[in-house]
């Protein structure tokens, strides 16, 4: 189910109690070496490569210099995005059209299993995976570890562009739930609003993208990044279950997450799904909040868990900051 602006709450969608935890982990990360066994076995596998980082936006020239074998490129910025707007912010999600037609070209099968990968950990492809299933794909999952990971375990790498045969997969869209900014704002009276982007942004320390530093009064510092080894790879299943805890989504009823533009949330929601977790996505995120100056923002170090002192006084102060 998907809340609208209307401000109606999604239902939590928990994992069936018949799936174990393993297989909720199954269901989301894919191992490089489980992988090299399904290509060995023949089974069809569209792989995707979904490397950018604000640093590197274009990750085309790193694909064509190495990839999986087969994989197809897939441009963030383009595909898993509309334009940016101020009332959209810098990743509005793309239109259903827009991404049929990117999942057309990308070769993607009815029936056939996706992997998307990147080389930071997941924080890229994490939005395509969250794309997919939110189109109706019932098999994506992200290579743990990414293009380091495969390499470690001995699999080879291709160079050169790609082209494959048309995809005939069938999206439909509404697959997962999203929030919008009006939920957003009172999300935290209801559930656990995480922020998925790095702590001096969460702070209000620095702000190198939006127009305004800070966050959302009433959000929760979870850095994606804290969801990964320091070789990139998802921590264990107990770890994460026990990170989620001390945030007080365990405590939750519902559990949001947002970041700069909508796309590291993306990975902070499959990690969440992991370990059985249901969690929805504020595309718009802190891009779109912070363009609006009627919404406050919430600056200084995260209050404690569940104390509810975080009214972001500070908020107008923090202002309009390049």
């Amino acid at each position: 189910m998907t809340a609208t602006s209307s401000g109606g709450l999604p239902e939590p969608q928990p994992v069936p109690h018949e799936v174990t935890a393993d297989e909720a982990r199954d269901r989301v990360i894919v191992t490089a070496e489980a992988l090299k066994d399904e290509l060995a076995r023949g089974e069809s596998v569209s792989l995707l490569d979904v490397r950018w980082t604000l640093a590197a936006r274009d990750g085309r020239p790193a694909f064509v210099a190495g990839h999986l074998p087969g994989a197809v490129y897939v441009d963030l910025d383009t595909e898993l995005a509309s334009p940016p707007s101020p009332e959209a912010g810098r990743h509005p999600l793309p239109t259903l059209e827009a991404l049929r037609a990117s999942a057309a070209r990308w070769g993607v099968r009815a029936a056939q299993a996706v992997v998307v990968y990147d080389d930071a950990g997941g924080t890229s492809a994490a939005r395509a995976w969250w794309l997919l299933r939110w189109g109706g794909v019932a098999s994506v999952r992200i290579l743990d570890g990414g293009l380091r990971a495969w390499v470690e375990s001995g699999g080879e790498l291709e160079q050169g562009e790609v082209t494959v045969p048309p995809g005939d997969v069938t999206l439909r869209g509404g697959r997962l739930p999203i929030i919008g900014i009006d939920e957003a704002a009172w999300w935290p009276k209801r559930g656990a609003l995480l922020d998925a982007r790095a702590t001096e942004r969460f702070s209000g320390a620095v702000e190198p993208v939006d127009v305004r530093a800070g966050r959302i009064p009433g959000a929760i510092s979870a850095p994606a990044t804290d969801c990964l080894t320091s070789e990139g790879r998802f921590r264990s299943a107990a770890e994460l279950r026990e990170r989620f805890a001390a945030l007080g989504v365990a405590r939750a009823s519902y559990s949001a997450a947002y970041c700069g533009s909508g796309v590291t949330a993306c990975h902070l929601i499959a990690a969440l799904a992991s370990i059985g977790q249901p969690a929805v996505l504020y595309p718009g995120s802190w891009s779109q909040w912070a363009a609006d100056p009627q919404r406050p923002a919430a600056t200084g170090p995260a209050p404690a868990v569940g104390s509810g002192s975080d009214d972001g006084a500070g908020g107008p102060a923090a202002g309009d900051q390049p």
